[in-house]
This record gives structure tokens, C-alpha cells and sequence, in this order.
């Protein structure tokens, strides 16, 4: 059986849900929209859905070009007797909304977590996007994507592995060459030309004036109610300069702080090293060479400062101890 084979056989209902991570990206989203397309084909409806919102203009703007289909999961008719499939995230994760159907798959790319929840379970953290995943579920069952999902299939991978450059695997290559001749070119390069807002520049503007350096780690916290794409895309930036190996983005948002970080050496695993700064207080993990966490619930200038400078201190502490440990 293959794995599309493996996944319908422990779908009971007629309609599933298929959840992304909060506020998710493009990998995100065109891997939901792909694994839509591929249940359509086998006579299985589906409602794509997630929490938060989608904050980076490039996303917005391949939900409105594509288009995918897309809902607010808050706002959906869900049911306990409702199945869930998950999509580039896992259960449990700090960034993963429960709603009140069952999950009972999960397909990812993440470090795998505990997997005796599901039904079905399609987790290669060897593979740099979510997105290659489904498309070797297409080119596995000898289906052909339409336009639309090939195009959405192809830019999350490409988003995912900063254009086949970072944590890229075999098949993340294989399925963009086989995507490559049924995207639409022209759909895929407006999106590509579209990833900041003008407002976006104070961002940048904040990171570099505020930026602290700690042998080969930049840390810097700018300021309030930036999106997570904007604290990735600076935590790329910054990667960029010569003197970092490693770098910490983190801003205050939704009730908490966010924070964003980037490994550019294998003495340091970005996934490992979040989740250590963060523990007891917050969530955190990934890949070893780009992460994410969240510290929820902070009241207060003076609560957000200590916490602030207890991950800081913890991370320069972590990092610290892998590099001279060497």
C-alpha cells in the first residue's frame, strides 16, 4: 500500500478537516491544498483550516492568487465526531490549536514526537518541507496535480528551503523537478516578488540598531506585534553576516513573546537549543537549523522584561557550552 493508500484506509467519515499549524505559512498551505486535491480525487471532501491569522504578504497573497481555500478552524461547525488530519505540525506543539474534532493523522517534517495518538502517521524529519512529502504522494499513486496544486506545491518547498539551499533532502529536489513542468511560471514569480510592506522596514530598521553579540550568537528583540514571518525573515538577514554562526529574533505578540532562531553550524541545533531556553517557561523546537517558540501569557512590561533576559541568558549560556565544548 502506499501512503495515500495507508491514510484513506483509516478515514471513516466522508468529510475530514485538514489543520495547519497557527498562523501558517506557504509550506503550510500548499501542502494542506495538495493533500485536499489528492482525498478530492479519491471522494473524500475536506475543509482546510487553522488558527491565528496569515500575516506575511506573500502568503496572503498565494491564498488570493492560487487560490486555496482556506478557514478561520474557530469559526467552523466541528464536532467531536469530526476527524482532523494535521499537516506540517504535530499534536501538542504550542502552535497547533485544538479544535474540538479528533485528530487521527498527521503528515510532517518536524522532529517526530509521539506518534501512538494517530491512526496514520507520515512524519520525515529528514525532508526539508512538508510540501515534498505530498508530492510524492501525487507522483507514488500516479496522479497528475492540477496547475494550481503543482504551483502551491513547488513555491512550499522553495519558501521552506530558502530555493533548495537549507536542510534540503533528495526528495525535496526530486518532487520540485517532477512539479517543475506543471507549475504556472508566471503565478510563482509574482509571488516571489512579493514579501515585504513598506511598514516591514522598521522591523529591519530595529533589528540592526538593537542587535547584541555574543562571541558567534546575535540576539536582538524588536518591537511589539510583528508577524512570525517578519522575525524568520530578519533571523535569515542576520544570518547573512559574516561574524554569526546563530541568531535570535524575538518580539512581543498575541500575549506573549515569539521567538525566532537560525543555526548556521551543526554545533548547534536551533530545534534543541529553543527548547532548552525555554523550558519551564514557554515551548519551543524545529529543525536544527531554523526554530520557533512561544512564551503565552505575560502581563506586564516588567514580566515581559524578565523573561526576556532569562531566555536570552539561557541561550547564551547553551550556545556557550556547545561551541567550547567542541
Amino acid at each position: 500500500m502506499t501512503n495515500l493508500e495507508k491514510l484513506l484506509s483509516v478515514v471513516k467519515r466522508a468529510h475530514v478537516f485538514i489543520q495547519t499549524h497557527n498562523y501558517p505559512d506557504q509550506d503550510a498551505l500548499g501542502s494542506a491544498f495538495g493533500l485536499a486535491a489528492l482525498l478530492k480525487e479519491k471522494g473524500v471532501d475536506s475543509t482546510i483550516c487553522y488558527s491565528g491569522q496569515i500575516d506575511k504578504l506573500n502568503t496572503q497573497k498565494m491564498v488570493e492568487l492560487i487560490p486555496i481555500p482556506v478557514c478561520i478552524g474557530e469559526g467552523l461547525p466541528m464536532t467531536e465526531e469530526d476527524e482532523i488530519l494535521l499537516v506540517d505540525s504535530q499534536e501538542g506543539n504550542i502552535n497547533v490549536k485544538k479544535f474540538p474534532g479528533r485528530i487521527i493523522a498527521c503528515i510532517d517534517h518536524h522532529p517526530r514526537q509521539q506518534t501512538e495518538k494517530y491512526r496514520f502517521a507520515d512524519i520525515r524529519s529528514d525532508v526539508g518541507s512538508c510540501c515534498a512529502i505530498i508530492g510524492d504522494y501525487f507522483l507514488e499513486n500516479g496522479i497528475e496535480p492540477e496547475e494550481a496544486v503543482a504551483t502551491a506545491l513547488a513555491y512550499g518547498i522553495k519558501m521552506d528551503t530558502a530555493n533548495l539551499t537549507r536542510n534540503v533532502s533528495e526528495l525535496d529536489i526530486e518532487i520540485f523537478h517532477y512539479l517543475f513542468d506543471k507549475i504556472e511560471s508566471e503565478k510563482l514569480n509574482e509571488l516571489e516578488g512579493s514579501s515585504l510592506r513598506k511598514e516591514d522596514l522598521n522591523a529591519y530598521k530595529e533589528a540592526i540598531s538593537n542587535l547584541k553579540i555574543y562571541g558567534r550568537l546575535g540576539i536582538v528583540r524588536i518591537g511589539d506585534d510583528y508577524s512570525e514571518a517578519i522575525l524568520g525573515s530578519i533571523s535569515d538577514f542576520l544570518q547573512t553576516l559574516s561574524e554569526l554562526d546563530i541568531t535570535l529574533v524575538y518580539g512581543y505578540r498575541v500575549g506573549g513573546l515569539k521567538f525566532s532562531i537560525r543555526s548556521g553550524t551543526p554545533l548547534v541545533d536551533a530545534g534543541k537549543a529553543i527548547k532548552a531556553a525555554l523550558r519551564g517557561v514557554g515551548d519551543g523546537g524545529g529543525h536544527a537549523v531554523m526554530a520557533a517558540g512561544f512564551i503565552p501569557e505575560l502581563q506586564g512590561e516588567a514580566e515581559i522584561a524578565d523573561m526576556s533576559s532569562l531566555v536570552e541568558q539561557r541561550l547564551i549560556q547553551y550556545v556557550h557550552k556547545k561551541l567550547i565544548d567542541v
